[in-house]
């Protein structure tokens, strides 16, 4: 028997669409794998009763299948799915470096990334690995079709999370298919700001460079008051505030003396428009650890 925790994390980062993503030092899931002739699954936790337990519509069910390693799998959730907290990138992750382990299947951490990415298919309909890099991995990741690479980030993060639920499927399919010459630019301009920051571990650089004008303002309408949400963070001190991966999570860069007055202001103006919400006060950690 094998238990993994992997943590929850957060994707795109605002001007990195599917290829930034960064680990969170919380929350988290955590798996239970023991070997089995058939793959079998159980969850329990947070939004356990909107996760499948089909295997092959689960990501960690795949993930099995595509490492021919068949399992009784459980799943305890402390990530709410369709929260834009890679909540089934954080069940696949866990799920293939348990299973690696359990199987003795030889597989190191980096090339577990595609096995892991996989899984995800099974949640979004898409193969993409944005979310489970920084899972496996640990800190603020680049991922590229030929690899990840990893940087060692300390910096201070606030998720807040509406009780709004919204799909990965649907938040991708309102993304525009093409942009401007003006646009581009700009996203890359910020897009490396931001990479900086992540290697200097600087909230100014990382808050500056979350600014993308393509793919968060579609996204946005999707978040009921992410534009209250986002001027009331800005207000208490945020460097920065962007959508946490396919939301409707709402993600703010703080120094750490600001996060605790950032995450009140954020819950505040959640409230102010009748909607529930809690903050995590966070910031970037490690990837995927066995107990």
């Amino acid at each position: 028997m094998v238990t993994v925790r992997a943590p929850a994390t957060t994707a795109n980062l605002g001007s990195g669409y599917d290829t930034f993503g960064a680990a969170l030092e919380r929350p988290a899931d955590e798996v239970t794998v023991q070997r089995a002739t058939e793959t079998t699954l159980t969850v329990t936790g947070a939004g356990a009763e909107y996760v499948p337990e089909a295997p092959t519509e689960n990501t960690a069910g795949v993930v099995a299948a595509t490492l021919d390693a068949p399992a009784t799998i459980e799943i305890r959730k402390g990530i709410r799915p369709a929260s834009g907290l890679g909540s089934s990138a954080a069940s696949a992750a866990a799920a293939a470096v348990a299973l690696n382990e359990l199987y003795d299947r030889g597989y190191s951490r980096a090339e577990l990334v595609s096995v892991a990415a996989e899984g995800e298919a099974a949640a979004s309909g898409e193969v993409h690995a944005d979310n489970v890099a920084p899972a496996l991995l640990g800190g603020f990741t680049v991922t590229r079709p030929d690899g990840t690479t990893v940087v060692d980030a300390e910096l201070s993060l606030v998720v807040c999370l509406p009780a709004q639920p919204i799909s990965t499927r649907e938040a991708r399919q309102v993304v525009p298919s093409s942009l401007s010459m003006d646009d581009h630019v700009e996203t890359v301009r910020n897009a490396a700001t931001l990479t900086v920051g992540m290697c200097r571990s600087d909230p100014a650089l990382v808050g500056r460079g979350l600014d993308d004008p393509v793919v968060t303002p579609a996204r946005a309408a999707l978040v009921d008051a992410y534009d209250a949400v986002r001027e009331a963070a800005t207000r208490a001190g945020a460097t920065g505030v962007t959508i946490s991966g396919s939301g409707p999570g709402v993600l703010a860069v703080t120094r750490p003396t600001d996060q605790r007055a950032v995450a009140s202001a954020m819950v505040d103006g959640f409230e102010r428009a009748g909607i529930d919400a809690r903050a995590i006060q966070t910031g970037v950690g490690d990837g995927a650890t066995i107990r």
